[in-house]
């Protein structure tokens, strides 16, 4: 009786997500005896031959190292089918495949492998927790970058005041006529004083203000936002000079008193 020596191929069907299970050969089964050749069918000439398929072309993706040291050499062969070759050294011992968004699931020799829908590859060995599939990285929005602007004006005074509304607030460069810088002033040191000119920025709810008070003048003053507009003016009613009335709209009462706040005191003309 004629007797052949064949090895066994163990493999697993994991029902759960539909995945397609593959198993690895256990140890050298590779080492296997000739067999004897099978007679061979005969052929109609009458009968065409199929036409074969043309095959997939398989993209590298990357190769991963598994928990026992064997490696995996991930391609992918279509929109959503990969394909794992599993080697130890040089000699291959199965490929796992996944398609149709089905895991595949190998094991050999207390190692187990899945080859997850989207490529990826995970092993482990027996008695060690299954590690679960990270998930894919979601892009980062992009952060918006505040560019600043600015706008100048000319004060009351003739002197010129930069408005800049910029990623650090919004602040204000005093300057002369020909371009000689005076002061620069901002939420943190929002006022100074000039030659009975006072120059100060005022938090009114979200909105900053710019004023500009005429101290030689009785306390007249202009208010500005930081387009460039005047929004308020407010002049002293010279019938009460010893307790001045302020004739304002909007909030230029309250913006022109606030010049009673500190100031610091520069020196030199303008």
């Amino acid at each position: 009786m004629r007797n052949t020596r064949r090895t066994t191929l163990r493999s697993a069907a994991v029902v759960a997500g539909a995945a397609t299970v593959l198993a690895l050969p256990v140890g050298s089964a590779f080492a296997d005896s000739p067999a004897v050749p099978e007679p061979q069918p005969s052929v109609d000439p009458s009968v065409r031959p199929s036409v074969e398929p043309t095959p997939s072309v398989r993209a590298y993706v990357t190769t991963v190292k598994l928990a026992d040291g064997t490696v995996a050499k991930v391609y992918k062969t279509g929109g959503s089918h990969f394909e794992a070759d599993v080697f130890a050294g040089s000699t291959k011992l199965d490929t796992l495949v996944s398609k149709g968004g089905a895991a595949s699931y190998g094991q050999n020799n207390g190692l187990h492998v899945v080859l997850q829908p989207n490529g990826t590859v995970t092993s482990w060995m027996d008695g060690a927790p299954q590690p679960q599939p990270q998930p894919q990285p979601q892009p980062q929005p992009k952060k918006e970058i505040r560019k600043e602007s600015s706008v100048r004006i000319t004060m009351p005074d003739g002197r010129i005041a930069k408005l800049v509304d910029g990623p650090k607030g919004k602040r204000v460069e005093i300057s002369t006529p020909k371009g000689r810088a005076l002061a620069t002033i901002d939420l943190r040191r929002p006022s100074v004083h000039h030659d009975g000119w006072t120059y100060k920025l005022v938090q009114d709810g979200k909105r900053v203000k710019f004023v500009v008070i005429d101290g030689k003048g009785g306390g007249n003053s202009w208010v500005y936002d930081f387009t460039g507009r005047l929004i308020e003016k407010c002049t002293v009613d010279p019938a009460g000079t010893d307790a001045p009335r302020l004739v304002a709209s909007g909030g230029g009462t309250a913006a022109a008193g606030a010049a009673g706040l500190g100031f610091a005191v520069l020196s030199g003309r303008g």
